[in-house]
């Protein structure tokens, strides 16, 4: 599938704007199911200065300077990405998770992945709901497969429940939360057990309503995970679908965990209080073609 994608960050201040620095991580990645064929980014007021680099993780970054007065700030990027569907085994043929769990047999790069990060610090208290999915010798894939499902069934997708600064335990206690909190939680608990797992941003195509048209902007920025299967690689789950991705999810960045990956972030001086508008559209390029 060939999709166009906007993604488009709002800022109005209160108070005028006298510097601003920000962060970007908008460029979808390229990967062997996945190619970045198009993208730009613009910046109104045109920034004095900006730069690009890719961070340890490998992700696009860049990095926008304005200066001189200004009341708002409009970011918005532009990609045309390609997707295959990735081809993965019957998750009853993956090894047994004990054997992706042994340090002394991971590829070195894997073992950051098995430790606590600052947005999933919460191991020691998800590890006993973790472990009813991971009985001895069980096929990993299966496995996760299984937490996948669980976490589906157990948790309440709520947008009102949580922010991005929301606890992970908080999240586990009140069982409800968005796509990045259940990423998060099923981070945790692969980690808690030992195996090796990561924080994915990107976007999804969605569905409009039956006979209802696609909305401008009802598309949002999502969250997923990865966890690392011997002998097969990376392989993605979408808790919050139940479901391992295809060709339906963009990934643009990926890290321990959000704070990593972060679409835009920034500081400013000045402003007073602010009001952030994000619209997100993904649209297959077909849809474009009149």
């Amino acid at each position: 599938m060939r999709y166009d994608v906007t993604h488009t960050t709002e800022y109005d201040y209160s108070e005028s704007v006298a510097v601003a620095h920000h962060v970007a991580r908008l460029k979808p990645r390229d990967l062997p199911t996945q190619e970045c064929r198009q993208h730009e980014l613009s910046i109104a007021p045109a920034p004095a200065q900006t730069s690009t680099f890719e961070d340890y993780f490998g992700n696009l970054v860049t990095i926008v300077a304005v200066q001189g007065a200004h009341s708002d700030l409009v970011i918005r990027a532009r990609s045309t990405v390609e997707v295959t569907s990735a081809v993965l085994p019957n998750p009853g043929d993956t090894v047994p998770w004990e054997h992706a769990a042994d340090r002394g047999a991971m590829p070195f790069e894997m073992i950051e992945f098995t430790f606590d990060s600052t947005s999933s610090r919460s191991m020691s208290i998800v590890e006993p709901y973790a472990r009813r999915s991971f009985p001895s010798g069980r096929p990993l894939l299966e496995a996760v497969l299984d937490l996948t499902g669980r976490i589906h069934t157990d948790f309440t997708f709520d947008p009102k429940a949580t922010t991005v600064a929301t606890p992970l335990t908080e999240v586990f206690n009140s069982r409800r939360g968005v796509c990045q909190d259940f990423a998060r939680l099923e981070i945790a608990c692969l980690r808690s057990v030992g195996i090796p797992a990561r924080y994915i941003s990107g976007y999804m195509e969605t569905d409009p309503p039956p006979g209802k048209a696609r909305l401008v902007g009802a598309d949002a920025s999502h969250a997923w995970l990865t966890v690392y299967c011997p002998q097969v690689g990376w392989v993605a789950v979408d808790p919050t679908n139940n479901l391992l991705p295809s060709d339906r999810h963009i990934t643009v960045a990926w890290g321990r965990d959000f704070n990593d990956v972060s679409p835009i972030r920034g500081v400013i001086l000045g402003g007073g209080a602010h009001a952030l508008k994000v619209q997100v559209d993904v649209v297959p390029a077909d849809e474009n073609l009149d």
